[in-house]
């Protein structure tokens, strides 16, 4: 069942999905930008994007391909590599603060669930929320460690290729890595190759692990 048929079936559960991504979302990108400003950079600062509002962090093409097929992004984080205390591996820090948050919220979420489920029950909306939200916690930071652009884990990449005698890949990666990310997605669509299947179990492990 994908988003929209679940807003006509189950109204509240859509809410709740649509509620998780959006602070998902929002911690992810307000932890760019928080890693961002620690080395120096106040771009992000200025864009308004160093904040916890979802407003300032959704794209809405994004949010609408989310509702429609389940798979949605946020706005990048902006920030100028030339003032970071780190030039080669503050690109890759101010990454890493993504999946790092996403992992980190998981963490909280699985720990609340822990806590409320015994009083609340496994049909509460509350327990659903943070079950759902440990869940895409996880998930969200495993698959933005993909080393292909634009994802997070491309950076740390890059910043592994940085010596002159590696322009060429790094060039490569950085003008066809969303063409290359595309075609993983549609091969493991079409072929069942099972990458996203797998990071998906990872997730689910995670949580069982925190929650048994």
């Amino acid at each position: 069942m994908n988003l929209l048929e679940l807003f006509f079936r189950e109204p509240l559960i859509f809410l709740v999905i649509i509620l998780v991504f959006l602070v998902a979302l929002s911690v992810h990108e307000a932890s760019h930008a928080l890693a961002a400003y620690w080395l120096g950079d106040m771009t992000a600062k200025r864009a308004n994007r160093l904040t916890l509002n979802p407003m300032a962090h959704i794209d809405w093409l994004g949010f609408l391909v989310l509702v429609t097929i389940g798979f949605g992004w946020g706005r990048p984080v902006p920030f100028n590599p030339y003032n970071l205390k780190y030039p080669r591996w503050g690109p890759a820090l101010i990454a890493a603060a993504g999946p790092a948050s996403n992992f980190l919220l998981g963490i909280v979420f699985a720990l609340m669930y822990q806590i409320v489920t015994p009083g609340l029950g496994q049909q509460n909306l509350l327990v659903f929320f943070l079950q759902y939200g440990a869940y895409l916690s996880f998930l969200l930071g495993l698959f933005n460690l993909i080393p292909i652009p634009p994802l997070d884990g491309s950076k740390a990449l890059l910043a592994a290729l940085a010596h002159e005698k590696y322009r060429h890949i790094r060039f490569f990666i950085e003008t066809r890595g969303t063409f290359l990310l595309l075609a993983l997605i549609v091969l493991d669509s079409l072929f069942g190759v099972g990458i996203f299947r797998g990071l998906a179990s990872l997730a689910n492990a995670f949580f069982h692990l925190l929650t048994f």
